[in-house]
């Protein structure tokens, strides 16, 4: 891991949806489910930060929105990651396999 870790979780993609993307364009809930697909209760609950951003939906996302795939994808990987770090904060490997000629 890194040295340069974050002291704060990352702004999960729920809140980007909302805040850059739903509000300022005065888009719905209601209104993106439908361009998108989704059922209204996956999508709020994608933008309440209780669901991930899946592939697919990432992908539709972007074509809605103006956006890519890539974009969505990698702040869904941002939170996956930090949570996945928290995770394991107190958990040690009974083995390490090393690169060659790094000490174990």
């Amino acid at each position: 891991m890194s040295d340069l870790r974050r002291n704060r979780r990352p702004t999960d993609p729920g809140t980007i949806l909302r805040e850059h993307y739903l509000l300022p364009r005065k888009v719905s809930v209601t209104s993106l489910a439908a361009a998108t697909g989704l059922s209204r209760k996956h999508t709020s609950q994608i933008i309440n930060g209780h669901k991930r951003i899946e592939p697919v939906t990432a992908a539709r996302l972007g074509l809605v929105l103006g956006t890519t795939t890539r974009f969505w994808l990698n702040l869904q990987a941002a939170v996956d990651a930090w949570d996945a770090e928290q995770e394991v904060t107190t958990w040690q490997p009974t083995i390490s396999f090393n690169p060659p000629g790094v000490p174990s």
